[in-house]
């Protein structure tokens, strides 16, 4: 059962980056505000897959600095995503509401770069 559920949480965390890549390739201009929070929310689900391959059930928070830190219990490199993460969280929410963020180009191409690495670093615990 394990298995799959955090198979499961990667398989959620693909289909959002991949939602993300759709927009970004196929929407003019691009809708920078759900671009980032897929990209967010793949991380976040990165994250969850491997505490849940890891036998912990991850907490319903938003948080990638928290989510980070229970990561880094079982393999310490993890704090080297912890710049990337902070970055990240901020697209968590905020995105979702009017005037809250102003987001720019370079900050959507740092979301991706930060998601593949995060995914990439992710993927090798496995």
């Amino acid at each position: 059962m394990v298995e799959k559920e955090w198979r499961q949480w990667l398989r959620l965390a693909q289909l959002d980056l991949s939602v993300a890549e759709h927009l970004y390739q196929n929407m003019r201009p691009e809708p920078y505000e759900p671009i980032t929070f897929h990209c967010q929310q793949a991380s976040e689900k990165y994250l969850k897959g491997y505490l849940v391959f890891n036998g912990v059930e991850p907490s319903k928070t938003h948080a990638l600095p928290l989510l980070l830190k229970e990561c880094e219990k079982f393999s310490p490199d993890f704090s080297e995503l912890f710049e990337k993460c902070v970055f990240m969280n901020k697209y968590a929410v905020l995105p979702r509401y009017p005037n809250e963020l102003e987001i720019t180009e370079e900050d959507v191409r740092l979301v991706f770069k930060y998601t593949k690495e995060i995914k990439a670093f992710v993927e090798k615990k496995f």
